[in-house]
C-alpha cells in the first residue's frame, strides 16, 4: 500500500469523548469525497469510538496508528 497521504489533520489530542468525534464529524464535511482526513488523539476511547462513528457515517478508517501516547486514525470520506 503506499503512503497514506492525508488532505487535512485534525489535532484532538487532550479532548475526551465524545468531543473527538464531534470534531471529526464536523472536519470530514471540509475534505472532498475520497479524500482523507488524519486524526490525532490521545482519548483511549477513540479506538473505539472513531471506528465505530466511521461505519455509522458511511465513512472508512483506513488506518490505525499507535504511538507514543498519541492515536492516529486515517479516515477516508467516502460520503
Amino acid at each position: 500500500m503506499s503512503e497514506i497521504k492525508p488532505s487535512k489533520t485534525l489535532d484532538v489530542r487532550g479532548l475526551m469523548c465524545p468531543m473527538p468525534v464531534v470534531k471529526l464529524s464536523k472536519a470530514i464535511k471540509e475534505i472532498e469525497v475520497g479524500e482523507i482526513i488524519e486524526v490525532l488523539a490521545t482519548d483511549p476511547g477513540s479506538l473505539t469510538d472513531i471506528p465505530a462513528w466511521a461505519r455509522r457515517t458511511g465513512n472508512e478508517v483506513v488506518k490505525v496508528e499507535k504511538g507514543e501516547g498519541v492515536f492516529k486514525f486515517y479516515v477516508k470520506r467516502l460520503k
